[in-house]
């Protein structure tokens, strides 16, 4: 018992070490090409499971576009991913999505997200920070189900709304997460 107390540490620690290995690893990198059409086409799935995100968009200064998230973990977790900026039709910028997690978690999962930028304020702030933490800046709203029903262009109150969509495989657990979104080069 004694000698599996002692390797408990170097175990959790080779497991954060292997995920985050797997998570971030940037020979994976997508093309400039590839990113911008598994974003369109990401967009127009979750247009057609959630109106309320198409009408959204109309409405929006700008949408940052997150079409594949991996997430992993065991105790420790992470999660990366690649997303455009999308202002109009136009593509502007290409940013990273990096999360660290620790708690009661297992598992593995992917999923896509985005963000909807209602004004002015959020699409200036996410282009000057280094890095925008999730929590800090400008009020995000992540829309359920819940929010959904009750969403219009009239009532429209926050910077930015955030939908999580095309969720596969098993993640269980709770954890404190923080998320990082950087702009990169493409």
């Amino acid at each position: 018992m004694y000698k599996l107390r002692s390797l408990l540490p170097a175990l959790i620690l080779a497991t954060a070490s292997m995920v985050s290995m797997s998570v971030m690893n940037p020979a994976s990198a997508a093309t400039a090409e590839d990113l911008d059409k598994d974003s369109r086409q990401a967009l127009q799935t979750l247009y057609d499971t959630q109106p309320s995100a198409k009408t959204l968009s109309s409405a929006a200064k700008a949408v940052l576009v997150f079409p594949n998230i991996v997430k992993a973990g065991l105790v420790f977790g992470g999660s990366y991913g690649e997303g455009e900026l999308i202002e109009g039709s136009k593509v502007v910028d290409y940013y990273n999505s990096v999360t660290g997690s620790w708690g009661l978690q297992a598992g593995a999962q992917s999923y896509g997200y985005a963000v909807f930028l209602m004004t002015d304020k959020a699409v200036q702030y996410i282009r000057e920070t280094k890095g925008w933490e999730i929590g800090v800046g400008p009020t995000i709203v992540v829309v359920d189900e819940g929010v959904a029903k009750n969403l219009s262009t009239s009532s429209l109150k926050d910077d930015a709304y955030a939908f999580i969509f095309s969720q596969q495989g098993l993640m269980a657990g709770v954890s404190i997460e923080g998320t990082k979104i950087s702009r990169i080069d493409r």
